[in-house]
């Protein structure tokens, strides 16, 4: 791969990943994390918290002092996810390797454990995990991307494992197999007003079934690229309605302080197909 091409690609999800942590962080420090969906919950906690500390249930979860302790957590890993962004855009390939893929690790455990707490609030829907895929691998694509050889069969394999689980997720909510989200209508009809509510809710069955048939195509090679260009368009789509939609002239600091963030950690859902395309259409040069 020419040195050009193999800059594009690093740099590619260097920014990915710089923005995942971006968008984390001002989550986290700004709003909220669904840390309380564990932690409040009676038939899980409880017997740990009568036993382990000091408080009754009712206590605990009427408690200002734990709630402003759990509030700190959240805020702790918000912070954590913006020292590693700030990484992410220094990090050479000089630094020491352990103690970055530590971190990277780290990074990619604690983003994995936030998908499985969403998993939980929605119910412990699995397409709601599987859609956080590309995200909580996108750290260690990126380390292994600096770091190794990423133009390796291994690579090209983690990268298809990560978005056909991202868009199997995503694809089963469009289509209705779990409950479609309030939120994917309300985008849908903010995106595209010409829309009843009717059709809006057509246009997501087409579009899971679309998802589910990329993440089949992804895995046969005559197929990869034309599921690749799908995922690239629908991925950066999804990411930039969570703003679109939600975008209010009167109020755009408000609008952009709120929704921009979900924005920022949902580009790699358009970023990684593209960083594999990238590499595919590298290769085919090389032949």
């Amino acid at each position: 791969m020419k040195r050009s091409d193999s800059n594009l690609v690093l740099t590619l999800l260097r920014y990915l990943c710089f923005f995942l942590f971006l968008g984390r962080a001002w989550q986290h420090i700004r709003w909220d994390a669904p840390f309380r969906a564990l932690l409040w919950d009676q038939n899980i906690m409880e017997g740990f918290v009568t036993k382990y500390t000091n408080y009754e249930w009712s206590e605990w979860i009427r408690s200002p002092e734990m709630d402003s302790i759990i509030q700190g957590w959240i805020e702790g890993f918000g912070w954590f996810y913006l020292f590693c962004a700030i990484v992410v855009l220094l990090i050479r390939k000089t630094w020491p390797k352990k103690i970055v893929l530590f971190l990277f690790a780290f990074a990619s455990l604690s983003l994995i454990v936030l998908a499985l707490l969403y998993c939980k609030e929605k119910f412990y829907h699995g397409g709601q995990f599987l859609e956080y895929a590309i995200q909580f691998s996108l750290p260690l694509l990126f380390y292994f991307a600096l770091f190794k050889n990423y133009n390796n069969s291994s690579f090209k394999i983690a990268l298809k494992v990560a978005i056909a689980s991202t868009f199997f997720g995503h694809g089963l909510y469009a289509l209705g197999y779990y409950p479609v989200p309030g939120n994917f209508v309300q985008m849908t009809l903010s995106t595209f007003p010409f829309l009843s509510e009717q059709s809006a809710y057509l246009y997501l069955k087409i579009a899971g079934v679309l998802d589910l048939v990329c993440v089949v195509a992804i895995f046969f090679s005559k197929l990869t690229k034309p599921a690749l260009y799908y995922c690239i368009i629908w991925g950066f789509l999804t990411a930039l309605a969570r703003v679109v939609a939600n975008f209010y002239g009167d109020l755009w600091l408000d609008s952009l302080d709120q929704w921009l963030p979900e924005t920022l950690y949902r580009l790699g859902h358009g970023g990684v197909p593209l960083v594999l395309l990238l590499i595919l259409n590298n290769e085919a040069k090389e032949e």
